[in-house]
């Protein structure tokens, strides 16, 4: 697969949903493996970075097989799991709740969590602007967001090495131990991505306050935060 060639629309909601049913078996182990061990880290962080009171409802958007939400319940959080993939959920541990849902419809009532978290998932989301406005949506205002995601390294030797990891090794691995399509997608999704500067204003037009960002490793990964303002973005 090729950027040239990247899917939108509908095509892009069936691929990224089959995508995820193939590699759920093995989805947390090369996830170890490919960041060389630093995701559950910056999981951590990201947790973190949402900064509210202990026995806080929190939805883990695109929680996958649970890795972020299981860190949130230990922080104290009340966690509620929503993920576009069967395959994915069925992975999870039972004792987490979650609804089989698209990010940009999500099944919630307005204004029932006091927090949302997401990792990773941006860019496989069909209509990103769509997506956020429902995030805002299901968000108190006050409430809080805290976004992980893939970044470019500033430094130029740093973004040299990341990008040779990225596009030839990752795949490589994910080839070997899960579905070799997928892990040529992860690299080529990062097209899907707005620039920081247009990310961030993204997150402001859906309804969000105190937006910030910090960067993780030199830029190996970001994390996107923020405050939800007034009442529920419009729809």
């Amino acid at each position: 697969m090729t950027t040239a060639k990247l899917p939108s629309g509908r095509e892009k909601t069936v691929l990224v949903r089959a995508m995820f049913d193939a590699i759920a078996p093995r989805y947390d182990r090369v996830n170890r493996i490919i960041s060389l061990g630093m995701d559950q880290h910056w999981r951590q962080r990201t947790v973190r970075a949402l900064a509210l009171a202990p026995g806080s409802l929190v939805l883990d958007l695109a929680c996958g097989t649970g890795a972020l939400g299981d860190i949130a319940q230990r922080r104290g959080y009340r966690v509620v799991g929503a993920d576009l993939s069967a395959g994915m959920l069925a992975r999870r541990a039972d004792r987490l709740p979650a609804a089989l849902g698209d990010a940009a419809t999500l099944p919630f009532a307005t204004a029932s969590f006091d927090g949302v978290l997401c990792a990773y998932a941006l860019r496989n989301f069909t209509d990103l602007g769509a997506s956020l406005a429902e995030v805002a949506r299901v968000l108190r205002p006050g409430g809080r967001v805290a976004l992980l995601e893939v970044a470019t390294p500033s430094c130029r030797l740093v973004r040299a090495g990341h990008a040779l990891w990225f596009r030839h090794v990752v795949p490589a691995i994910g080839a070997a131990l899960s579905d070799a399509d997928a892990y040529r997608w992860l690299p080529d999704s990062i097209a899907y991505l707005p620039e920081d500067g247009e990310l961030r204003a993204l997150l402001r037009r859906s309804g969000f306050a105190a937006v910030g960002r910090q960067l993780l490793q030199g830029g190996l990964s970001q994390i996107l935060t923020g405050t939800r303002a007034g009442e529920p973005a419009a729809q």
